[in-house]
C-alpha cells in the first residue's frame, strides 16, 4: 500500500509515522508513507498557500491551486484508488471504512487547516471525505494519523498476530471483551476463572458474553 498525506503542516506527521507498529509495517515494505508539503507548490514570491473567503469571513482558505498542482503531480505517476479529505462535516471514520481502506491499493490523503479548502478541491478532486468525530481539530494532521494508524494495522503481516485485529472492538459490531494477564490474584482481585480452565470452548463463549454485556451497557448503539 502506498500513501501520499498533503499538508501544510508536515512536521506534525513526523512522529506518528517513525515509531511502533507504523515503524513496523514500513520496515517490512507493507506500507510506503509520503508526506507532501504543499507550500512547495505554491507559485507565490512567499509560498502562500491560503486566501481570504470570498463574501467575506472570519478564517483563511486553502487555495486551489497549489492543492490542484500537487494532486495532479501525482496522479501523473500512478492511479489511485481513493483521494480522501479529513474533515469536521466528513463521513464519521469506522471500523468498516478502515476495513475497505486496507484492501486499496494507493491512497492520497488531504489534510484540511484554517476554514477548510476550496470548494472546487472537493468537487473536483475528493472521492471520500472522512471526519473523526463531532469536533474541530486545528488541522486535518491528526485526523490523517489515526485514519493511517487504523489502516495500515489491518495490513497482514504488520501485527505479529495476523488474528489479533480480527478480534478488536467493532469488527462484529461488538466491543471486545475484558482482558487479563499475570499474576492471577492482585489485591484481592482475582482473574475470572474460566480464563484459567483451558477450556477453549469455555472461555470463547464467556469472551461472548462478556463483549455482549459491555457493548449492551456502553454503546448500545452498536447492536440497533
Amino acid at each position: 500500500m502506498r500513501i501520499d498525506i498533503l499538508t501544510i503542516l508536515p512536521s506534525l506527521l513526523e512522529s506518528p509515522f517513525n515509531d511502533s507498529i507504523m515503524q513496523r509495517a514500513k520496515d517490512k515494505g507493507l506500507v510506503e508513507i509520503y508526506i507532501h508539503d504543499i507550500r512547495k507548490y505554491s507559485t507565490k514570491k512567499h509560498k502562500n498557500v491560503d486566501d481570504y473567503q470570498y463574501g467575506g469571513g472570519a478564517g483563511m482558505v486553502l487555495s486551489i491551486e497549489p492543492i490542484a498542482a500537487c494532486i495532479d503531480a501525482l496522479k501523473a505517476e500512478r492511479t489511485y484508488d481513493e483521494i480522501i479529505y479529513m474533515t469536521p462535516d466528513g463521513e464519521v471514520l469506522e471500523q468498516s471504512i478502515c476495513n475497505q481502506l486496507c484492501l486499496k491499493g494507493n491512497l492520497i490523503i488531504l489534510c484540511g487547516h484554517y476554514k477548510g479548502v476550496d470548494e472546487r478541491v472537493r468537487q473536483m478532486y475528493i472521492t471520500k471525505e472522512i471526519s473523526i468525530g463531532s469536533y474541530v481539530l486545528s488541522g486535518g494532521e491528526l485526523a490523517a494519523a489515526v485514519l493511517v494508524d487504523a489502516v495500515v494495522r489491518l495490513l497482514p503481516g504488520v501485527l505479529n498476530d495476523e488474528t489479533s485485529a480480527l478480534t478488536d472492538s467493532f469488527q462484529d459490531n461488538l466491543l471486545s471483551p475484558p482482558v487479563y494477564t499475570r499474576p492471577p490474584v492482585f489485591r484481592g482481585m482475582e482473574v475470572p476463572s474460566v480464563l484459567l480452565s483451558g477450556d477453549f470452548r469455555k472461555i470463547n463463549a464467556f469472551r461472548e458474553e462478556e463483549a455482549l454485556k459491555r457493548t449492551k451497557e456502553r454503546r448500545p448503539d452498536l447492536l440497533s
